[in-house]
């Protein structure tokens, strides 16, 4: 074995142990996002397969299935903010002086109360099989409200076909403190969304629908 085999084979065992410390490392953080042993080995294990797949081109003119970049840690730091509140998890260092805060509203059409109210219990029975759920669902806030919750309160809950969306609206402001619920009643429908003196408004952003036209409609039908 010339010197030469012998470096593209200790490189390429420089890949496999990248590789073994990189599964440990993600195996190890368990799901958390942006974790800097993850990242570090990460790097590592790219920069090992970077380095043998030059090897093995200029050794045999082979290449392997692996298409990377060698990547410098320090450039690649910076580029991903660690250090700036990245996965490090150091503090930033120019905080913003004030809260951002996302309103938004949307509208639905109900086509059918009997039926929107049969998905809701279906959720609740789903969402808590081991609890009492007999109790019913009395109206289209409730089912509405009850899809929600079922959802961890995300509206993406609510696009089922028992519901047909209407126009919405998304606001964005910058505003001075960050919401206190406690400040508000629980029958209070408009203080929390209500804007104060010193708030801005940086942006609105309008949502329409995309509703078939009667003809799409009919081309459907006839498709």
């Amino acid at each position: 074995m010339t010197d030469q085999h012998a470096e593209l084979d200790a490189a390429l065992e420089r890949v496999v142990e990248a590789a073994r410390a990189h599964l440990a490392a993600v195996k190890a953080a368990q799901g958390r996002i942006d974790d800097d042993d993850v990242w570090q080995a990460y790097v590592a294990f790219n920069n090992a397969s970077y380095e043998y797949d030059e090897r093995l081109l200029d050794e045999f003119g082979e290449v392997t299935p692996w298409d990377v970049e060698v990547i410098d840690p320090e450039e690649a730091d910076a580029r991903l903010g660690v250090g700036l509140g990245g996965v490090d998890g150091t503090e930033p260092t120019d905080p913003h002086p004030q809260v951002l805060s996302v309103r938004q509203r949307r509208d639905y059409r109900v086509p059918s109360v009997a039926a929107l109210i049969r998905v809701a219990e279906a959720a609740r029975r789903a969402g808590a099989p081991d609890e009492d759920v007999s109790e019913p669902i009395e109206g289209v806030g409730e089912a509405v409200l009850e899809l929600l919750q079922v959802g961890d309160g995300s509206l993406g809950a609510l696009d089922i076909p028992e519901l047909e969306p209407l126009d919405g609206v998304v606001m964005v402001s910058e505003v001075g403190a960050p919401l206190d619920l406690e400040s508000f009643d629980d029958d209070d429908s408009a203080g929390p969304f209500q804007p104060g003196s010193g708030d801005r408004l940086v942006g609105r952003l309008d949502e329409h629908p995309f509703l078939p036209s009667a003809e799409d409609a009919e081309d459907e039908r006839i498709g």
